[in-house]
């Protein structure tokens, strides 16, 4: 079988000015990138803001292990299945961090036959929005420190800057340092710390505003620091909004690339769903459910992460209601789950099948708690046998799922058909009553609790005595009837790693809590998450590589 980059150097794509007119996108509605990628306008969306919405359909997955699970390749494979029963249909994905390309996941543009293009592009620099999320970030950054060298005006406590710098890259060195050494010219000594700019809430803001107008209301929040009387600082106070915006102006619209069966993809924003909301943009959300009669998008990592998020932030937020839920799963990784090591996973093993579904069933339940409609899908690995396709069959049937084996990674479109069928059976036939699974008006404290018992299964919450001072504190500021954003590792249902499966008998440790005032929402960070991850003892960057005629190697 061919690698995911042969598969998609090998592609023959349309010119994007074709595959957005079959959408009904004009050529004078696009801001191009080239051939092959370019921006929606905003005059597109002014003609077609009073359509009707199209069906919203989440793709999510259990937690995510080693042996591969499929998400973004299913949405793909999905959207094209659903071209080839002559629906009308868009999918809505996130942009790849430069992080896990070079780190250990790889990249975020599907695999197989069912993947977005240009690859290449899309996993590196693409239409440039993460660099202008950075730069942005980093800005505010400087403006901080400048304004505490020329006097500080604003009376900022130097011991109590929040705001952390970015780079889209993966950097434990830069977690925690020191900026301001060396002469009097060179600012203030103090502690300092970089997200990585997925983790940022620049990159939130982006994600989540409606329009630049939104943008700038939202980047006029940011609180940046805390003066010496302990009262916030913001970025309008430092007469840093316009500035940001500017850089901003043009990555805040939508981008329109292709599939490998030429069905537009729109690729906006890119929050990681560990340790972000994990969604990608509203405005790329909305615009495409205007175009579209089905829109296909997904949510990053297990359904725990992203869809709890998606469903309790973005939704929340933007007023969008999801008709039908598809929840991926692989034979593999249930087995794995159920103690098989990555090298054993080819062989038929049903007493770890049955074992390790246990985390497939809290996954169901928990997505089933927001009263949409769920599809489960196995995406098919060839050493998958009848036996162990049935028991997952079955076992879904049982708890009032529908389901349906996915081959789009070795079929494409053609093999999404019957998870096509599921989920346009499931539109057409089941009613869904989305509600979130807390309340506006619900204390943070209760919040965090109500995500961290009934959908990681945990017996309670603990928190370190800086997250107890720091959600009084946010209270009293105000912040309260905000959403709860979670970081926690994506690995397991608990916020230790290790504990595969279902985990019983644990509580969700809170050690830090902030709040992301432009975002709108209140960050949690859980045991030992980090927001700038670190590359591993052997990163992906090792196999790049690019020859004399600019072909890319070793990507994915």
């Amino acid at each position: 079988m061919k690698t995911d980059i042969e598969i998609a150097q090998e592609a023959v794509m349309l010119p994007i000015k074709e595959v957005a007119a079959k959408a009904g996108i004009a050529e004078d509605d696009l801001e191009f990138y080239g051939k092959y990628k370019a921006k929606i306008s905003d005059s597109y969306y002014e003609k077609i803001k009073n359509n009707p919405d199209g069906k919203l359909v989440l793709v999510t997955a259990i937690n995510p292990t080693p042996a591969g699970e499929g998400k973004t390749t299913t949405t793909v494979g999905l959207g094209q299945a659903l071209g080839k029963l002559n629906k009308n249909a868009v999918i809505a994905l996130r942009e790849p961090s430069l992080g896990p390309c070079f780190g250990i996941k790889g990249g975020a543009a599907g695999g197989g036959y069912a993947q977005v293009v240009p690859m290449e592009d899309l996993n590196l620099h693409f239409t440039g929005d993460f660099h202008a999320i950075t730069s942005a970030n980093n800005l505010l950054a400087a403006l901080i420190d400048n304004h505490i060298h020329q006097g500080n005006g604003l009376q900022i406590d130097t011991r109590q800057v929040v705001w952390k710098r970015c780079e889209d890259m993966n950097d434990r060195a830069l977690r925690n340092i020191v900026v301001g050494l060396g002469s009097k010219m060179d600012g203030f000594v103090r502690e300092d710390h970089f997200v990585i700019t997925v983790a940022s809430e620049i990159m939130a803001i982006l994600c989540l505003a409606d329009d630049i107008d939104d943008l700038k209301d939202r980047l006029g929040k940011i609180i940046v620091a805390y003066n010496i009387k302990g009262e916030p600082v913001t970025a309008k106070e430092l007469n840093a909004v316009g500035a940001m915006a500017a850089l901003l102006k043009d990555a805040i619209k939508p981008n329109i690339i292709q599939t490998l069966e030429h069905t537009p993809a729109l690729v906006h924003g890119g929050p990681f769903a560990n340790i972000a909301h994990g969604c990608n943009s509203v405005r790329a959300t909305k615009t495409a459910l205007k175009m579209a009669d089905i829109v296909v998008t997904e949510a990053g990592f297990g359904a725990d992460l992203g869809a709890e998020k998606f469903l309790d932030i973005k939704c929340r937020m933007a007023g969008l209601k999801p008709d039908a839920i598809v929840l991926v799963a692989t034979v593999r990784a249930l087995k794995y789950n159920g103690g098989v090591q990555k090298a054993d996973l080819n062989k038929e093993n049903m007493d770890a099948l049955k074992k390790g579904i246990v985390n497939l069933e809290k996954h169901i339940e928990n997505l089933q708690l927001y009263g949409v409609p769920v599809v489960v899908t196995l995406n098919s690995f060839i050493t998958d046998t009848d036996n162990e396709i049935e028991f997952v069959r079955n076992f879904c049937e049982e708890r009032n799922c529908e389901f349906a084996l996915s081959e789009v990674w070795e079929k494409g479109g053609e093999g999404g058909i019957a998870l096509a069928q599921k989920v346009l059976d499931t539109l057409e036939n089941k009613e869904s009553h989305f509600t979130p699974i807390y309340p506006d008006e619900m204390s943070l404290k209760d919040k965090i609790n109500a995500i961290s018992t009934k959908i990681y299964g945990a017996d309670g919450v603990t928190y370190s005595p800086a997250a107890e001072k720091a959600l009084q504190k946010i209270t009293d500021m105000g912040f309260g009837n905000m959403p709860v954003c979670m970081a926690k590792t994506q690995y397991s249902l608990s916020d230790d790693q290790t504990k595969l499966g279902r985990p019983e008998g644990f509580d969700i440790n809170v050690r830090e809590v902030y709040v992301s005032a432009g975002a709108g929402f209140v960050v949690a960070v859980t045991g030992a998450i980090m927001t700038m991850p670190g590359l591993p003892k052997v990163p992906a960057a090792n196999n790049i590589d690019v020859d004399e005629k600019g072909m890319i190697t070793g990507l994915f």
